[in-house]
């Protein structure tokens, strides 16, 4: 069973329907937003099933639309918190991405403005490698670019997407070894997108991140995890009652290999490595479990196949 990302938007008013149907199908809940009237489902369903949401949909006036990035991770790496770097783009960017399905984080750079003096810190490089992928917001200066790249690529293991002012053949050409993907025009800009031609650019980045996501999917599949993280979500939901004390909008987050959980590390990991997801198969057995960089968050890793020989 083949599962796909897809975002509901419909009207309140039985929308539990909608919610049967899904869990009925195989499929899963990532979040579930209420504005006003209005509710907001994004949703890993199998695909042979979409059209079958689509039927239920119709009389209940909801819309059921493909969102590639639901159930990922996105780290937006600003060069500074100065606002000459951190409001527009970055948060535009964020904005729009979350509109694809995904969960973006801000990660503002203590050291990342100017060439001569631009560097990670381990904390910054640690909390950029718990995400399934990077988009680094550089300005607009093609040498600035080629003189940064190296040292803020230093020790990164996930898929890196690059922004900048020049234009993306530019950009392919000044940084070497290559990137996972390029974005050009996407510079430091001191106002919001609204023009037709600044949301194309944004609507090119989603296509950039989803492709790169596709491909980092299709490495997944190669050697297949131990267990879904949507499903390692539900049982977290299920089995750990603090976790609904949490009052952070999403309180468990969704990764591509794995999720992340916002309860205080000390406390808790001990508990959820014995959570078991089937009879006599704990977490711990099929996922390894680390202190997140951020805020102290527990950071669950599922293994594949091939490490555990265990499949749920």
């Amino acid at each position: 069973m083949i599962l796909v990302p897809v975002t509901y938007k419909g009207g309140v008013f039985r929308h539990d329907e909608i919610l049967d149907l899904i869990e009925d199908m195989g499929g899963y809940i990532i979040q579930k937003h209420m504005i006003a009237q209005e509710v907001v489902l994004q949703a890993l369903i199998p695909r042979e099933d979409i059209e079958a949401l689509r039927k239920v949909s119709r009389p209940l006036a909801g819309e059921v639309i493909p969102a590639p990035l639901v159930g990922t991770e996105i780290a937006i790496v600003s060069m500074s918190l100065e606002i000459h770097h951190l409001p527009h783009a970055s948060c535009d960017i964020a904005e729009y991405l979350r509109t694809a399905g995904a969960k973006t984080n801000m990660v503002g750079l203590a050291r990342g403005f100017g060439k001569r003096i631009g560097q990670l810190s381990d904390e910054e490089r640690d909390i950029i490698n718990e995400h399934d992928l990077a988009i680094y917001l550089f300005g607009n200066f093609e040498t600035c670019i080629q003189h940064k790249m190296p040292t803020f690529r230093r020790g990164i293991h996930v898929p890196i997407i690059v922004c900048g002012g020049p234009s993306k053949e530019n950009l392919m050409k000044v940084i070497d070894p290559p990137a996972a993907g390029y974005v050009g025009g996407m510079g430091r800009f001191m106002h919001r997108t609204k023009e037709p031609d600044e949301l194309a650019r944004l609507d090119e980045v989603v296509a950039e991140v989803s492709r790169v996501i596709d491909l980092k999917r299709s490495g997944i599949a190669k050697d297949p995890l131990s267990v879904t993280p949507a499903h390692l979500m539900n049982i977290i939901l299920e089995k750990v009652p603090d976790i609904h004390y949490v009052t952070s909008p999403i309180p468990v987050v969704v990764q591509m290999d794995g999720i992340r959980v916002k309860l205080p590390y000390d406390p808790y990991a001990p508990a959820i490595r014995e959570v078991e997801v089937e009879p006599g198969i704990r977490i711990a057995d099929i996922c390894d479990i680390h202190p997140s960089r951020m805020r102290d968050y527990i950071l669950v890793k599922v293994r594949p196949f091939s490490e555990s020989r265990l499949m749920v």
